[in-house]
C-alpha cells in the first residue's frame, strides 16, 4: 500500500509538472513520453552512476540523452519518441508499466545494465516495438510471454539474464527474424514448433534445455542462415532433417550428449561455413563429401568416438579441421584405446533414442520391415501398433560425460562468438531525424551482449577456441562460474538509429 500510494504521489507530482508546461508538448504522443521518462527515471531509476539520465529535465524528450525522435508512420506532421537506447550504461532499476506509454517506440535498446525483476504486462502496448534488446541484465522470472504480443517484433535478444521455464512453443511461431536466448536457465527442450520459425539467426546456446533436436527443423531450410544449440545438454541423434538447411552458414551443437552417427545428410548442407559437433558422445564415420562442402571453413569433431574419416578430412587447405579425441587410427592425439572399446565408443541405434518416434524420420537408421500378419481360420488377425518408444524423460537432468581422456582437453567454449547480423530498419518509419550529437550516446565497446543493427564479419579460424577481449563492462550476475571465451555478442548499434 506504501509503495502505491509512493506511486500515485509521484504521478499526481508529474501530472501537476505537466499543467504548467502543456503549451509545450507538440502533442499529446510526448506529453506520455514525458510522463513516462520521467516515471522512469524518478520512481524506477536507482543508480546511473554514468549519468546518463543526468539531462532528462523538462519537457523536450527528444533532447534527452538516448532518446530519439522521429515523425510518426500514421502522422507524418506529429513528432513522437521512436527510439531509447541505454546501452552499456550500468543503470540499476526496473522496467515501471508506465513504459507503456511510449507507444510509438520502434526501438528498446537496454543491453548491459541491472535493471532486474520482470517485464511489466503494459509493453504489449507498444504496437510498433520492431526491436526489444534486454540483453545482460537481470531479470526474472518465467519467459516473457509479453513480447510474444508485440506485432511488430523482429528482432528479440535476451540473452544473459535469468530467464526460467519453458520456451512457449509460440515463439517459434512469431515472424521474427533473429532470436538469442542464450545464457540463462532455460529448460523443457526445445519446442517442436522449431520448424515453423522464420529465423535466420537462432541462438539457444548455454542453457538446461535437454531433450532432442526436433525433426521439423528441416522446416527451417528456406530461412535459416544461423542455429547454434551449444552446450544445452542435448541428447538423442542428429536428425537428418538439418540437410535440407542448405542456406545455413553455422551449425553449432557442439557441447552436448548426442549420440549415433554424423548423418551423411549433412552434405546437402552446401552453405555451410561452420560446423561443430565437438564434445558429444558420436560415434562411425564421418560421412564422405562432408569435409569437401564447397563453403566450409571450420570443421570441429573432436573428442566424440569418431573411428574413421575419408581422406579429404585430412587434407591442408582453407578449411580448418579438428579431429582430436576420436579413436581414429594413424592420427595424432586420439582416445587410448580404452576409450575406444568402451561401451560409449559403440555404434547407437537412433531407433532406441526416446526421439525416435514411429519410425519417422530422426534415425539415420533404415526403419524395419513390420512382421507379416499372422493368419487363422477364422478371421485375419492384425498385428498390434507398436508401443510408444520411450518413456517421459526430464530432458534436462545433466547427463555423464564420456570418459575424459589422459591428457588435457581443449578449453570449455562455454561461449561462442557472434554470429554475423544485420537487421533491417522498420519499413513503418520514415527518415530519422536525430537530437544534436551531444545528445547520442558514447560508442558502445562491442566484446559484451549489444545491438544487432551493423553486420559483422564470420569468426576467423580456428573454430575452437576463441580468446575474449578486454571489456569494461561489468559481466552478467554471477549465475554461473566464470567462462572463457567471447560471449555471445550481437554487432554494435549505428551512432544514429535508423528509421
Amino acid at each position: 500500500m506504501a509503495i502505491f500510494l509512493l506511486h500515485l504521489f509521484l504521478l499526481l507530482l508529474l501530472l501537476s509538472s505537466f499543467t504548467g508546461t502543456a503549451a509545450q508538448f507538440q502533442n499529446p504522443r510526448l506529453r506520455d513520453a514525458y510522463i513516462a521518462l520521467q516515471f522512469w527515471k524518478r520512481t524506477a531509476i536507482f543508480s546511473d552512476p554514468k549519468n546518463f539520465t543526468g539531462d532528462w529535465i523538462g519537457p523536450e524528450v527528444c533532447s534527452y540523452h538516448g532518446v530519439f525522435c522521429t515523425a510518426a508512420p500514421d502522422a507524418p506532421n506529429v513528432t513522437v519518441v521512436a527510439g531509447v537506447d541505454l546501452n552499456h550504461a550500468d543503470i540499476a532499476g526496473y522496467l515501471p508499466s508506465k513504459l507503456g506509454l511510449l507507444a510509438d517506440l520502434a526501438l528498446l535498446h537496454l543491453n548491459s545494465n541491472r535493471f532486474c525483476g520482470i517485464l511489466p504486462h503494459t509493453l504489449r502496448r507498444l504496437r510498433r516495438l520492431y526491436e526489444l534488446d534486454l540483453s545482460n541484465n537481470r531479470f526474472v522470472g518465467s519467459f516473457p510471454d509479453v513480447v510474444l504480443r508485440l506485432p511488430a517484433l523482429r528482432f528479440l535478444d535476451l540473452r544473459f539474464n535469468d530467464f526460467e521455464g519453458s520456451i512457449p512453443p509460440a515463439l517459434f511461431r512469431r515472424p521474427l527474424d533473429a532470436i538469442f536466448l542464450n545464457d540463462n536457465r532455460l529448460r523443457h527442450g526445445i519446442p517442436e514448433t522449431l520448424g515453423e520459425s522464420p529465423v535466420s539467426v537462432l541462438v539457444l546456446a548455454n542453457n538446461h534445455l535437454g531433450g532432442c533436436i526436433p525433426t521439423s527443423i528441416g522446416g527451417m531450410s528456406e530461412t535459416l542462415n544461423e542455429i547454434i544449440l551449444l552446450d544445452d545438454d542435448l541428447t538423442g541423434c542428429l536428425p537428418v532433417q538439418i540437410g535440407r538447411l542448405r542456406r545455413a552458414t553455422v551449425f553449432d551443437v557442439g557441447f552436448n550428449s548426442l549420440q549415433g552417427p554424423l548423418p551423411g545428410s549433412v552434405t546437402g548442407m552446401r552453405s555451410l561455413e561452420q560446423l561443430n559437433v565437438a564434445h558429444n558422445r558420436l560415434t562411425g564415420r564421418i560421412p564422405d563429401g562432408v569435409c569437401e562442402l564447397p563453403r566450409l571453413r571450420n570443421f570441429s569433431y573432436s573428442f566424440n568416438y569418431f573411428n574413421g574419416q575419408p581422406p579429404a578430412c585430412a587434407r591442408r587447405g582453407p578449411t580448418v579441421f579438428d579431429s582430436r579425441g576420436n579413436c581414429i587410427a594413424g592420427l595424432p592425439e586420439q582416445r587410448p584405446l580404452r576409450q575406444c572399446i568402451s561401451p560409449g565408443a559403440q555404434p547407437f541405434d537412433c531407433r532406441k533414442s526416446s526421439c525416435f518416434i514411429g519410425g519417422a524420420t530422426t534415425s539415420p537408421y533404415p526403419k524395419p520391415s513390420p512382421p507379416p500378419p499372422r493368419i487363422s481360420i477364422r478371421r485375419r488377425v492384425v498385428p498390434p501398433p507398436p508401443s510408444p518408444v520411450g518413456g517421459a524423460h526430464r530432458g534436462y537432468s545433466k547427463k555423464p560425460s564420456p570418459p575424459p581422456p589422459p591428457y588435457e582437453s581443449a578449453p570449455s567454449t562455454r561461449t561462442h562468438p557472434p554470429p554475423s547480423y544485420s537487421t533491417p530498419p522498420p519499413s513503418h518509419y520514415g527518415p530519422f531525424h536525430p537530437p544534436p550529437a551531444a545528445t547520442l550516446p558514447p560508442p558502445h565497446n562491442t566484446s559484451s551482449p549489444s545491438s544487432p543493427s551493423t553486420p559483422l564479419a564470420s569468426p576467423p579460424a580456428p573454430f575452437i577456441p576463441w580468446k575474449a577481449p578486454t571489456s569494461p563492462v561489468p559481466p552478467p550476475p554471477p549465475k554461473l562460474p566464470p567462462v572463457v571465451g567471447v560471449s555471445y555478442a550481437s554487432p554494435p548499434p549505428p551512432a544514429i538509429p535508423y528509421y
